[in-house]
């Protein structure tokens, strides 16, 4: 097993982090540049320098450039919204966009200096929603190939696209489906995007000119009292567009959780075997270019899983955390 530093970000217990493979954590803190107690809904990864980190809380949005042993908060047109979502354009790293939401206004902001400053964009959401009451941005998403395109989801108010880079966005017509839970882009071939429903998954081959469910819940080889998916998760490996990543669960927080992996862009699942049953909906993944093989994958309440094979074969971690939102790994 090869030495990594695992970064979590959980809801009321800040940064949690391991520079020795999960044995032991550090919580990081005022002493470290980070709120004691923050609530961490995301965090996002520099694609071309893996020790820059953003976390992003009730307060902004926080910048690390040490793999997170350390973090600055960032003075911006952020504050004090709550960043649920940030996407980083994997060819400019620039070039950022971050989303916010619940309980402050959902909006979404641009940065075209690597976070040093934002400017807000004029996307068009509701003010109030079903369910959560304010929407919140629940996932940003940037074409690897044509970085002009973005693609932004929304709880509950739907899904949002840029073809001109942020500069001007769309609604998004899936059927009606408003409940949007993320998104993402495979460069393929062919090159698609998805866009991730709470209990469906729509892929779009010509940039969002059509899309076509993937009927999750027959395809989805999962079977549990609710009898549907309450998908949360998703993640394209760095190393092969082909294979994507799946966490689901029985609900929010729920009371049990799954992953499965698919090699036909949504069409098929096939289910991976968890050694321990997870305590709650799987919740999220944790990749890295450094080494593909090596995956983090979370549950909501707190289960960490490792693979080091490519997600053909998982251990637990021995400790166990509070409520988790988000995880990345960095090599040692």
């Amino acid at each position: 097993m090869k030495d990594v530093t695992i970064v979590v970000g959980t809801i009321g217990q800040s940064i949690m982090r391991s520079e020795d493979n999960g044995q032991t954590w550090a919580r990081i803190g005022p002493r470290r540049g980070f709120a004691y107690e923050a609530s961490v809904r995301c965090i996002a990864m520099n694609p071309k320098n893996h020790k820059v980190l953003f976390a992003g809380t009730e307060r902004g949005l926080y910048r690390s450039e040490d793999g997170g042993a350390n973090w600055k908060y960032l003075d911006s047109a952020l504050n004090p919204h709550y960043v649920w979502a940030i996407g980083i354009d994997p060819v400019n790293p620039d070039n950022m966009f971050v989303g916010t939401g619940t309980p402050t206004p959902a909006m979404l902001f641009r940065s075209k200096d690597g976070g040093r400053s934002w400017e807000k964009r004029p996307v068009e959401v509701a003010t109030e929603c079903e369910a959560v009451g304010t929407p919140r941005f629940t996932g940003i998403a940037v074409d690897p190939l044509e970085p002009n395109h973005i693609w932004a989801g929304l709880e509950v108010d739907g899904a949002r696209h840029s073809s001109d880079g942020g500069d001007s966005w769309s609604v998004v017509e899936v059927t009606g489906r408003r409940d949007i839970h993320n998104v993402a882009v495979t460069a393929g071939p062919p090159k698609t995007a998805f866009i991730m429903a709470n209990r469906e998954i729509y892929a779009s081959t010509d940039n969002g000119k059509s899309w076509e469910p993937r009927d999750m819940q027959k395809s989805l080889p999962w079977d549990y009292p609710r009898k549907e998916n309450y998908l949360r998760g998703i993640s394209v490996d760095p190393a092969n567009p082909k294979k994507i990543l799946l966490s689901f669960g029985d609900f929010t927080p729920g009371s049990s959780g799954a992953i499965a992996q698919s090699d036909d862009f949504c069409r098929s699942w096939k289910m991976l075997p968890l050694p321990v049953e997870p305590n709650s909906t799987m919740w999220t993944f944790g990749t890295n270019s450094d080494n593909p093989n090596i995956i983090f994958a979370a549950s909501r309440y707190g289960y960490l899983y490792r693979s080091d094979d490519g997600a053909r074969s998982w251990t637990k971690l021995r400790r166990e955390l509070s409520e988790i939102a988000a995880v990345c790994w960095l090599p040692n």
